[in-house]
């Protein structure tokens, strides 16, 4: 049931922090529409569960969609297991490794769990595209590709690159867009979401619906947000990441990592809050009224709050006050039971505080792993007291090794 909002009320929210619509008037007539008829519209944004985790990056399209589902609108996830087989080609300099049904299906079980911390399970609609591209078979995606252009597809900024730089592009990588777009036609889209990165994308959806005689959705991108170094954009990959299922101080303290002029950005994308509030949040900076560290601490604990609880964000919140403000050790830490002595490499990949050995060894060298206050940088025997030892990795990781069998 759409929301008593104002056709004006739910642009200015959908337009906010947006990077392109296309076309802007087909929102303002389709919103318009909805408002006075009563019915609500349907709105797509299909994720590949290409890898098992999501960050922060991947919920600035979800927080759209909430925004979308808080007017009463019919929001779609769609699970790309079907197109995660063939793997999305944008932005690659090369052709992406495919997936196997397993690491699908594997990956799609987390991202059910993990969206549903922004959007509500109630009012959301899972589907998996599998269910409509599989039943197209052989036949149907010849007919498919027989309404697009190889023209049209080299116009795709990844693809004329690497066609004009003589790197290969395998003929399955044309079927995404189409594959996609073909989401739109089965579901019968009023919009589809997606990061800067997918308008290609998105485009070609409208095409396609056209060519199948309806209605073409519009195409709305939010920009992909930039990672805690403020300069690449947010990837596990490149360590600049911010998980949505990381501990709560885990979260805290890498929130309060960022510059300051990051703050606002992630303000603008990470939070309902309006232009003009944001506004306001650098003039008091700049005029002395607002101290930056503040700006930063609460927009740190709206975001744990938002993937974990207001009580949960407030005690990471002390506790970092506890141990950065005031040097001191957090009363609370997980504890782990490691034999003694134990490698130093053994107990930082055996505890999860380093993903690989070849992690651990970066670690130690650059100075960013202690024990008891003492600095570690080779792979030593070390041993715990009885009463536990204090491992500490990087600012803001903490473990108590007590002895083990």
């Amino acid at each position: 049931m759409p929301s008593k909002a104002s056709a004006a009320e739910q642009i200015a929210l959908l337009e906010k922090g947006a990077d392109r619509i296309e076309p802007r008037a087909e929102l303002r007539a389709k919103v318009e529409r909805s408002v006075a008829s009563g019915e609500s519209l349907r709105v797509k944004v299909g994720f590949d569960p290409s890898a098992p985790d999501l960050h922060l990056g991947h919920t600035v399209v979800m927080r759209k969609m909430k925004h979308f589902q808080d007017f009463g609108h019919e929001v779609w996830f769609v699970i790309g297991d079907f197109t995660g087989m063939i793997g999305d080609p944008s932005g690659r300099s090369k052709t992406r490794p495919q997936l196997t049904e397993e690491q699908i299906r594997a990956n799609s079980e987390t991202y059910k769990e993990q969206v549903f911390k922004i959007l509500d399970p109630e009012r959301t609609v899972v589907a998996f595209n599998s269910e409509w591209l599989s039943a197209l078979g052989a036949e149907g995606l010849i007919r498919l590709a027989s309404r697009y252009t190889v023209a049209r597809m080299l116009e795709r900024d990844d693809f004329h690159r690497r066609f004009r730089g003589e790197q290969p592009i395998s003929i399955h990588e044309f079927l995404y867009p189409l594959a996609q777009a073909y989401d739109s036609v089965a579901m019968k889209a009023d919009f589809e979401l997606g990061g800067t990165d997918q308008l290609f994308n998105l485009l070609v959806g409208r095409h396609i619906m056209r060519e199948y005689g309806l209605e073409p959705q519009v195409a709305l991108t939010m920009p992909l947000l930039e990672g805690l170094n403020g300069t690449e954009k947010m990837s596990k990959s490149l360590g600049n990441a911010v998980g949505v299922t990381e501990p709560p101080d885990e979260m805290f303290g890498k929130l309060m990592s960022i510059s300051d002029e990051l703050t606002y950005r992630y303000y603008e994308l990470l939070t309902d809050r309006t232009p003009v509030e944001i506004a306001a949040l650098r003039a008091g900076v700049d005029d002395g009224t607002l101290h930056p560290k503040r700006v930063k601490q609460d927009l740190a604990v709206q975001i744990v709050s938002d993937f974990h609880s207001p009580r949960e964000a407030g005690a990471a919140r002390d506790r970092f006050e506890a141990v950065f403000a005031r040097g001191t050790v957090p009363d609370e830490m997980p504890s782990f039971a490691a034999a003694s002595p134990v490698r130093m490499l053994d107990l930082l990949t055996a505890s999860g505080l380093a993903r690989t050995r070849n992690e651990g060894r970066r670690l130690l060298s650059q100075g960013a792993v202690s024990l008891d206050g003492e600095r570690v940088l080779s792979d030593v025997a070390v041993a715990a007291p009885a009463d536990g030892a204090v491992l500490k990795v990087g600012k803001r990781r903490f473990l108590r090794v007590v002895p083990g069998p």
